[in-house]
């Protein structure tokens, strides 16, 4: 449970300090780009986590899945560039839909380590986790199209 914790404050901290600045008298900033800037910064930690725990996001994967370090790997660099991009104005609409992607074919891995109750995050609950795992997925997508891709 910590880690969604985690991720949902990664995610929306740039943004929330923006708007009390805002509220405070200081700006206007651009609301876009910190809502960039925390996908980004959300992106760092998921993609830090395969190099990490890469043990731990190899049993993720099914057994029948080949070469499953490097897939765990190269998913981590895929999440880096994903960051990389959220950082510049230029390269964040490019991130914001490839980040969209990711998260949604991405997803039946965590359907699969809930159901084998792989020792990660909240996993280990089992089905349960789901139940907390599947709204934030939710979330962070509806986040980052409505912020990023339709700046609003």
């Amino acid at each position: 449970m910590t880690n969604i914790l985690i991720m949902l404050a990664l995610l929306t901290a740039p943004y929330l300090l923006l708007r009390l600045s805002t509220a405070a008298g200081f700006g206007p900033f651009d609301s876009r780009a910190a809502a960039a800037w925390g996908a980004g910064i959300l992106f760092v930690f998921t993609g830090t986590g395969h190099f990490i725990q890469t043990e731990q996001f190899t049993w993720m994967l099914p057994e029948w899945v080949p070469q499953r370090t490097l897939l765990v790997y190269a998913t981590g660099v895929l999440e880096f560039a994903i960051a990389a991009g959220f950082f510049f104005a230029r390269t964040r609409r490019l991130a914001a839909f490839a980040a969209i992607t990711v998260l949604i074919a991405f997803f039946p891995a965590n359907i699969y380590a809930a159901m084998m109750r792989i020792p990660m995050s909240g996993n280990a609950w089992g089905p349960v986790y789901l139940l907390v795992r599947t709204p934030l997925q939710v979330f962070i997508v509806v986040w980052i199209y409505r912020l990023i891709v339709k700046g609003r």
